[in-house]
């Protein structure tokens, strides 16, 4: 329904446009008037037609044609095209082997989370995201992250679970071994020809998806609009789906609890595969070692995650930690009360607090110390370097053994 303003501006509109229609006027549509032989005669001032000058007249014809000789110049926003919907490009578009470009499939609906493990809270976001997609296509990708602590269930075994706890989605989750962070599937959304994106999200995550995804729009991918779509918010003291959460089948399967982590179980499952599920999980977390509850459900021992934090046991400057939520990993250059600055090795910078953070380690010892400079063959540097990368401690020179054999035979 139409506000009172709304009325009264489409009244003072009509009036206008019935003062130019008996003056035998005729408007473009952005307040101009011209008579019938093309020229500008007149202009809509403060609610009321103004009759020009021919001194006017002559100035406002002359800016048109100022500004189509503009618009008719290359400029950076518009020399790679426009979108269907008008909206110019920024990069190149995507084109296929033969440098043709790709079809435009339109908008995309995207979901990227842990689910570890899946629980009933996530059919609310799942559906959210389908209701968002609408007629468009909807893919769901579960992160890649896996740790015995905060994420025991491998990619696969994720995707299984969630393939069979949410029949209805199961043909859009994507286990994608390429798809580590939220820029690798905006990126390739990108490159398949998705000319928009929505990415549907928990209440709680909305402004850090919404901040990431937009600044890097026409930079490491090109959208006509990138969303973020809030699925609601979640009450962790709420019975139910509203209440359920990954960290609380944690802490149910570290205390052997079934009758709490069947609670998160949809009723699709029955209860022998639930039990399974839970076995599963004890034995991906390594309970049987013992755990501290502030590493696999920091959101019930704040308190103790905050401590070792402070104490500096945890998230020192230079480490490298993945965000949990993003899958973007990157070195700490910056400790906050309770949060963490950190920087990605193509220098993307990140907020994150440390509720959502995991230490990463990383299969090479880390950076090798000898610049690229100094790696010439044959040196010590390079054999340093090379040490350093590999893990190899030392080797044995097998040169010197054959020129020692060859001169015994002699």
């Amino acid at each position: 329904m139409k506000s009172f303003l709304g009325f009264f501006l489409e009244a003072r509109t009509s009036r206008i446009s019935d003062q130019a229609i008996r003056l035998g006027l005729t408007g473009d549509g952005h307040g101009n008037w011209f008579d019938k032989e093309g020229k500008m005669v007149a202009k809509t001032e403060k609610g009321k037609l103004v009759k020009l000058t021919g001194r006017e007249a002559s100035a406002q014809e002359e800016q048109p044609a100022q500004q189509k000789q503009q618009t008719q110049e290359p400029n950076q926003e518009s020399q790679f095209g426009t979108f269907a919907d008008g909206t110019p490009r920024r990069m190149s578009p995507p084109t296929r082997a033969d440098g043709s470009p790709k079809e435009d499939l339109g908008p995309l609906t995207v979901t990227f989370g842990r689910f570890n493990p899946p629980t009933i809270g996530h059919q609310k976001l799942l559906d959210a995201a389908r209701k968002s997609a609408g007629k468009g296509d909807l893919k769901i990708y579960p992160s890649r992250s896996q740790d015995p602590k905060k994420n025991p269930y491998d990619p696969d075994e994720k995707s299984e679970v969630m393939r069979a706890m949410f029949p209805d989605h199961a043909g859009s989750i994507v286990n994608d071994p390429n798809a580590r962070t939220i820029f690798d599937v905006l990126k390739q959304a990108h490159q398949d020809g998705y000319s928009s994106v929505k990415i549907v999200v928990g209440g709680d995550r909305v402004k850090e998806f919404e901040k990431l995804s937009g600044d890097y729009n026409g930079k490491l991918y090109d959208f006509s609009g990138v969303e973020t779509v809030s699925a609601g918010d979640r009450d962790p003291d709420a019975e139910g789906v509203e209440g359920m959460s990954a960290s609380k089948m944690r802490k149910a399967a570290a205390e052997n609890d079934f009758e709490t982590y069947r609670t998160g179980i949809p009723d699709i499952i029955d209860d022998k595969t639930a039990k399974l599920m839970m076995k599963t999980m004890r034995q991906r977390m390594k309970v049987s070692e013992g755990y501290n509850l502030w590493e696999i459900a920091p959101k019930f021992d704040w308190k103790n995650l905050r401590e070792n934090f402070v104490n500096g046991n945890i998230f020192k400057v230079d480490q490298l930690v993945e965000n949990l939520n993003t899958g973007m990993i990157g070195k700490i250059v910056r400790r906050g009360t309770n949060y963490l600055i950190c920087v990605t090795e193509d220098n993307i910078m990140f907020k994150s607090w440390i509720r959502d953070l995991k230490e990463k380690k990383i299969n090479y010892p880390g950076p090798s110390g000898v610049p690229a400079t100094q790696r010439g063959i044959g040196t010590d540097s390079l054999r340093d370097y090379t040490f350093r990368m590999t893990g190899v401690k030392n080797a044995h020179n097998f040169i010197n053994k054959y020129k020692k054999k060859k001169k015994l035979a002699s």
